[in-house]
């Protein structure tokens, strides 16, 4: 149906409609926040719980009730176990300590395994998991988003003469799991979104996306490069102008010269 001015009106949403979209409004709201306390919270008492398990006599101190009291503890016993082994005494402990675990079958392949894990990711000389690329798998023209753990080094780079990158690449929506991949440097793509924004889009499925190229960097790229190339345009087209103007101004300058030639030797004749 349409008005008068032949224009269709707008129809407003009812009351039903309106409690449908101030219901929805509030769940994406209130949802996220109801999430993080909630996770936080269990955390809090995982942790609450395992310090009291661990510690004998937690539970009789006065301030053991309150929530987040196991999570400091937790925190000023690995700074201090942390002080005590940056001292020689310290050291010769964890050495004695790691010679008795390699001892143990099973017990060596999990704290070897943890252990270099934890060293390659939280080292401040490492280069694991600070870069995000994207990576042309499992066919072409089908990419996914990886984080690269480092350069492919030992028996897989001798047997490989390209440059080779370790690339994990991880599922969706649980991170944690996925395989890795050894690809040529030179066929991934560096992405300028950070690791944490990948994670992001990761989770989500593709729901949360993060900022475009970097905060605008690359926007400002493709702005120049169109620039770039609608100038060209520009610059060959002036260019054939000026080539055809050229061209044509030795062409109206040789007729003059001919009918001068036939001026003087018709005067020639004229007086012969």
């Amino acid at each position: 149906m349409t008005d008068a001015s032949g224009q269709t009106p707008v129809k407003r949403p009812g009351v039903l409609g309106r409690l449908r979209s101030w219901f929805l409004t509030g769940l994406l709201v209130t949802a996220p926040v109801l999430l993080t306390v909630y996770i936080t919270w269990a955390a809090i008492e995982l942790i609450d719980g395992q310090v009291a398990s661990i510690l004998p006599g937690f539970n009789q101190l006065v301030f053991a009730s309150i929530p987040g009291a196991g999570l400091i503890i937790g925190l000023i016993l690995i700074t201090v176990i942390g002080a005590v082994a940056a001292g020689f005494f310290g050291r010769w402990i964890i050495k004695l300590g790691e010679s008795i675990l390699n001892r143990m079958p099973v017990v060596r392949t999990i704290y070897g395994a943890s252990k270099q894990i934890l060293e390659t990711v939280i080292s401040t000389q490492s280069d694991a998991f600070r870069d995000a690329v994207l990576v042309e798998y499992p066919r072409r023209g089908l990419w996914v988003i990886g984080f690269v753990t480092g350069g492919t080094r030992g028996e897989v780079a001798e047997h490989i003469d390209i440059e080779m990158v370790n690339v994990f690449i991880p599922t969706t929506p649980n991170p944690t799991s996925g395989f890795l991949l050894f690809c040529p440097r030179d066929e991934i793509i560096y992405l300028e979104m950070s690791v944490e924004d990948a994670v992001k889009l990761v989770v989500s499925g593709g729901i949360v996306h993060p900022p475009e190229n970097g905060n605008g960097k690359g926007s400002k790229a493709k702005k120049g490069a169109a620039k770039g190339k609608k100038a060209a345009p520009k610059a060959g087209a002036k260019a054939r102008a000026g080539g055809r103007t050229r061209a044509k101004t030795p062409a109206t300058r040789r007729p003059a010269k001919k009918t001068s030639a036939k001026k003087t030797s018709a005067k020639k004749g004229a007086t012969g």
